[in-house]
């Protein structure tokens, strides 16, 4: 791919905001354990970050999908995993199947102010007891005439506890299979909607991650986006979006651990000799960044099957597993190398060891996306049934 000259005045605008209004507040939301989501999404609002490809209809800029992709490698350098994933959540995560499938009712009512940074969303899909198994959840949104009551529970909501709106997966349809389930935006000042509790976690400490609970939720059925019955298929096209941008932002901050890494091996010397002289540590960070080079590639392929209107779930749950893989590898490597340093909280390297952590985990664990590239590949003696992990997943 190359980059316009449009493509890089976006970064470029892009990057000096993220440098002036959110790294040197970092550290401070850290310890918060909060990131002031309306503060920062306003200003991205108003500077149009926040609704590149979405359609000027609803105050987005129309454009092409690289600027998505422009993005999330820019939030990716953020010194933090919780901020990119709060604002990712609200642009890749929650809004894409409401934006290319909801009526214009509810595009004006959510995705526009979304996309002015005046109301933040998240996307509720995982449960207590169903997390990448996604035909397990029991969520229920229940008839009553012109309404859904909802009941239920959602657990690992990222932004859970300052949204304004929900992108709620649930049953309307009795029966345990993906069959049955719909999309339905939840505000979030609905009378029975109820933030459980605020879930502490082992890194992205400024992201807000919540349990959720709906008691008798009452929303009409107008806020269903699509037709009734294909919220699991509408989701799993969100799916992928959301596993191509969680990519991106893998070898984005990947590279930027690699260069503070190279700087510091240059000013630390041992034996005489700076420890970036050392040939094992060229070696081994040339294999790093050619694996780093390796998913930007496979992004970048994604990226020009999505804008082709192909199906990319393959390849972008193989840039999903590989990404997790990757920051793992990367979070190791350069940890080792800054020796006792690393292992201090008072160095980038321990913070983006915990969060890189999830990476292999959220939005869809590797495990299952290997079952989904088993499965595209052919590698079982018979179908797997739609009920499977393989399945629900893909």
């Amino acid at each position: 791919m190359q980059f316009t000259e449009e493509h890089q005045l976006f970064r470029k605008t892009l990057r000096d905001f993220i440098e002036k209004e959110i790294n040197p507040y970092v550290d401070q939301w850290e310890k918060d354990g909060i990131w002031p989501a309306h503060e920062v999404l306003k200003k991205m609002g108003d500077l149009d970050f926040l609704g590149v490809n979405y359609p000027p209809e609803y105050g987005g800029l129309g454009l092409d999908y690289w600027y998505n992709v422009i993005r999330a490698e820019e939030l990716g350098r953020i010194p933090c995993g919780g901020v990119p994933m709060g604002i990712t959540v609200h642009t890749d995560m929650c809004t894409p199947a409401l934006a290319e499938f909801g009526s214009h009712e509810l595009k004006k009512r959510f995705l526009e102010p979304a996309i002015r940074g005046t109301q933040l969303g998240a996307i509720a899909v995982s449960e207590p007891d169903a997390g990448s198994d996604v035909a397990r959840i029991r969520t229920r949104a229940e008839s009553d005439g012109d309404h859904y009551v909802i009941t239920g529970n959602k657990m690992w909501i990222t932004n859970g506890t300052q949204a304004d709106w929900i992108c709620l997966l649930a049953r309307t349809s009795p029966g345990e299979s993906f069959e049955g389930m719909s999309l339905i935006m939840v505000p979030t000042d609905t009378p029975g909607f109820i933030v459980s509790r605020k879930i502490e976690k082992l890194g992205n400490w400024s992201s807000d991650t919540a349990e959720l609970a709906f008691a008798g939720v009452r929303v009409p059925k107008s806020f269903r986006i699509g037709e009734e019955g294909e919220g699991f298929k509408l989701q799993m096209q969100q799916f992928q979006k959301e596993r191509l941008i969680a990519a991106v932002t893998c070898y984005s901050g990947a590279e930027r651990i690699v260069s503070l890494t190279k700087n510091y091996l240059k000013t630390r010397r041992t034996f005489g000799k700076p420890l970036i002289d050392n040939q094992y540590i060229q070696f081994r960070l040339a294999e790093v960044v050619t694996e780093i080079e390796c998913l930007r590639q496979l992004c970048y392929h994604c990226t020009e099957k999505l804008i082709a209107g192909q199906d990319m779930t393959r390849e972008a749950s193989m840039a999903k597993l590989k990404g997790g893989q990757l920051v793992r590898l990367v979070a190791d490597v350069c940890l080792q190398f800054h020796g006792g340093m690393g292992y201090t909280e008072e160095y980038p390297l321990a913070r983006y060891f915990r969060d890189t952590r999830l990476f292999p985990i959220g939005g869809g664990a590797d495990e299952i996306m290997m079952a989904i590239i088993a499965k595209y590949e052919g590698f079982y003696s018979e179908r797997p049934r739609p009920t499977t992990k393989a399945a629900t997943a893909s």
